[in-house]
């Protein structure tokens, strides 16, 4: 319950000083690279689980 609480505890200068410490670490070159990598990572995942419901509609309806 306290991790809860805490994560709601998160405020806008909290989330600008990630943001800071991203850019500073990666550079503003590699985070777009970055970030195209996480959404076809997630849309892969999506697909995957799409995918798996669907084999097991198929199974459970025979």
């Amino acid at each position: 319950m306290l991790s809860f609480n805490l994560f709601l505890a998160i405020g806008p200068w909290q989330v600008v000083l990630v943001a800071v410490v991203i850019l500073l670490l990666f550079g503003g070159k590699k985070i777009p690279e970055l970030m195209k990598g996480l959404g076809s990572g997630i849309k892969e995942f999506k697909k995957g689980v799409k995918e798996e419901d669907e084999d097991s509609g198929e199974t459970s309806d025979k």
